[in-house]
C-alpha cells in the first residue's frame, strides 16, 4: 500500500521555518512535500543588524535571497499570509490559498512602534533593518549628551541585545572622543538585565558598570515627548535624553491574533512537541507563548523537535525527546570580543544559563554559526 505524501505548509522563513524545511527535506523527502511561505524576499540574521549599525555593512550584503533556497521537496512562495484557519489547516495569502495536512506557524513577532506614543518621531531603534540603517545614519550627528536606551515592553527578542547596543555605543563614542561628555543609561522593566539566572544578570551588571553605563531597573518608558526630549515613565516621571534608542514592543502578527491560536497575546503550544490545541498545527519561534527567551536559536531547536514529532507520528512511533528550550546565543561585548550564553529553560526544575567568554575564538565560532546555517538551510 502506497502512503500519500503529506503536504506540510510552513508560514514564515526565519530560523524556525528554514530549519524545519531543511530537516524535513533531509529526513522525510519521500513522505512529505513542503511549501514555505514568507512575505519577504530574503533572510537576514538578527545579529547582522549590528553589523549594519556599527560595522558599515550594507543591508543588501547581509541579506540571503530566498531565490538561493534549493532543498529537495521544498517550494518557496513569496506571499503575505492574510488568513489562517487552524481548525481545517487552511491558509489564505495575497496570491492564493493552501490546504495543509500539517501546518506550522513560524511568523515571528512584529514591532509595534505606534504602541509607544512619540517613539516614531523622537526615537531610534535597531531591531529592524530600516531602523538599523536610520540609526547608523543618525549617529554621526550626535556629539555628546544623554543617551537613554529603553526596553519598551516584555517579552522581546534576544534579551541581551539592548546591552550589546550599549556596549557598542560605548566603543563608538570612545573612538570618536566623545565618551567623556556622554551619559549612557539603560531603562528596562526587568529587575535584572538578563534575568534567566542571577549569575548571568550579574555578569551584565558588571560589564555595564565597568563602562560607566547605568542600569535603571523596573523602569518602563511609556511615552516620548519629542518637543522636550523627555521620556515619560509609567509613574509620570520624566527622563531627559539627547538620543533615545528603544527596543520596540513586540506582538504576534495580526493574522495570527485573528486566527484563534493565541492566548494572552501569544500562541499556545504543548511544551513537549510544540503542537497547538488544534490537531496537526504546530507553532515555533517568537510567536509562541512559552515563558522563555525569544531568539532565533531557540526557534531553530524547536523546529528540530517538530521535525522529529512529524516523523514519529507519520511512522506511528512516540516522540523520542521533548523540547527543552535550549540554545547558545552569541553576544557582542565590545572591542571585538564575543561571548556566548548557554541556556536551557525547560529541561529541569528551573532555567539554567552561563556566560562563556568573551574570546577571539568565540568571534570565529559566531561566523561559523552563520555560514553553516546558510549552507544547511539554502543548500549551497
Amino acid at each position: 500500500m502506497v502512503t500519500a505524501v503529506k503536504h506540510v505548509v510552513i508560514l514564515g522563513a526565519g530560523f524556525g521555518g528554514l530549519e524545519l524545511a531543511s530537516r524535513l527535506s533531509g529526513s522525510l523527502a519521500d513522505e512529505v512535500r513542503v511549501t514555505l511561505v514568507d512575505q519577504n524576499d530574503g533572510f537576514t540574521f538578527g545579529f547582522s543588524k549590528l553589523d549594519i549599525l556599527f560595522g558599515g555593512e550594507d543591508a543588501a550584503a547581509v541579506r540571503i535571497s530566498y531565490r538561493e533556497l534549493a532543498k529537495p521537496g521544498v517550494e518557496f512562495r513569496q506571499e503575505r499570509v492574510t488568513a489562517i484557519d487552524p481548525r481545517v489547516r487552511h491558509v489564505t495569502t495575497d496570491a492564493g490559498s493552501y490546504e495543509a495536512d500539517i501546518l506550522v506557524v513560524a511568523l515571528g513577532a512584529e514591532y509595534d512602534i505606534a504602541a509607544t506614543p512619540g517613539f516614531a518621531e523622537g526615537g531610534l531603534e535597531y531591531y529592524s533593518i530600516s531602523g538599523a540603517e536610520r540609526m547608523r545614519d543618525a549617529l554621526p550627528g550626535f556629539d555628546g549628551g544623554k543617551v537613554l536606551i529603553g526596553v519598551l515592553g516584555q517579552p522581546y527578542k534576544c534579551p541581551p541585545a539592548p546591552f550589546e547596543g550599549a556596549f557598542l555605543l560605548h566603543d563608538q563614542f570612545v573612538e570618536r572622543g566623545i565618551r567623556d561628555r556622554t551619559e549612557i543609561r539603560v531603562a528596562a522593566p526587568m529587575a535584572a538585565p538578563v534575568p534567566v539566572t542571577p549569575d548571568v544578570s550579574q555578569r551584565f551588571l558588571d560589564e555595564l558598570e565597568a563602562r560607566g553605563i547605568e542600569y535603571l531597573a523596573r523602569t518602563l518608558v511609556v511615552e516620548l515627548d519629542p518637543s522636550s526630549n523627555e521620556a515619560v515613565l509609567e509613574d509620570g516621571t520624566r527622563l531627559p535624553y539627547d538620543l533615545f534608542v528603544g527596543i520596540p514592543i513586540h506582538r504576534v502578527p495580526a493574522v495570527v491574533e485573528e486566527s484563534g491560536l493565541t492566548e494572552n497575546g501569544w500562541v499556545t503550544v504543548d511544551r513537549g512537541n510544540l503542537m497547538t490545541p488544534f490537531p496537526d498545527v504546530y507553532a515555533v519561534g517568537d510567536v509562541v507563548g512559552i515563558p522563555m527567551a525569544k531568539a532565533g536559536v531557540f526557534a531553530e531547536n524547536a523546529a528540530g523537535v517538530v521535525a522529529d514529532d512529524i516523523a514519529a507520528r507519520l511512522r506511528g512511533e512516540p516522540l523520542g525527546r521533548r523540547y527543552e528550550g535550549e540554545g547558545n546565543c552569541y553576544i557582542e561585548f565590545g572591542s571585538g570580543r564575543v561571548a556566548k550564553i548557554e541556556a536551557n529553560f525547560l529541561g529541569g526544575p528551573a532555567p539554567t544559563a552561563r556566560v562563556v567568554g568573551p574570546s577571539d575564538e568565540l568571534a570565529g565560532d559566531k561566523e561559523t554559526f552563520a555560514s553553516t546555517r546558510r549552507a544547511r538551510w539554502f543548500g549551497g
